[in-house]
């Protein structure tokens, strides 16, 4: 195995196309089984994947955009704003990670962005905002 400061670790680059992998196989609410079946893979290997444990390979990553359906440069898109680290910390990387592996926060996104009026949203994130905080506790 590669020490964490090897070239060949996964980075952020790696964790942020496991983001995108994850992202698009729940928006074609493909399960990982199914994945990793076209694939030829593992279930477990697919997770590594998806979790930024393991690197991809130039030839997975095409099989992996001809079964999502999507092309290469999929995989990269919005790199830079998400998570370049001169522009989000760990924790940042790690909240949007977590938000966006969860079925629930791939539905909320797709309810969020079928909402056209920018008024609504702000006050979506408003009630959002309001209901996580702990119980008790007000600003």
């Amino acid at each position: 195995m590669a020490s964490k400061d090897s070239p060949r670790s996964p980075n952020l680059i790696d964790r942020h196309v496991g983001i995108r992998i994850r992202l698009r196989r729940r928006v074609m609410q493909i399960s990982q089984q199914a994945l990793a079946a076209r694939l030829g893979i593992t279930f477990q290997q697919l997770q590594k994947y998806e979790n930024g444990v393991n690197r991809i390979g130039a030839g997975r990553l095409y099989e992996l955009a001809r079964a999502l359906e999507v092309p290469v440069g999929y995989f990269y898109e919005d790199f830079d704003q998400a998570v370049d680290p001169s522009k989000r910390s760990e924790e940042e990387a790690t909240i949007i990670s977590a938000f966006v592996g969860s079925r629930e926060g791939v539905q909320l996104a797709q309810a969020f962005n079928r909402i056209e009026d920018p008024k609504i949203r702000r006050h979506l994130l408003k009630l959002a905002g309001s209901l996580g905080e702990a119980p008790g506790k007000e600003k």
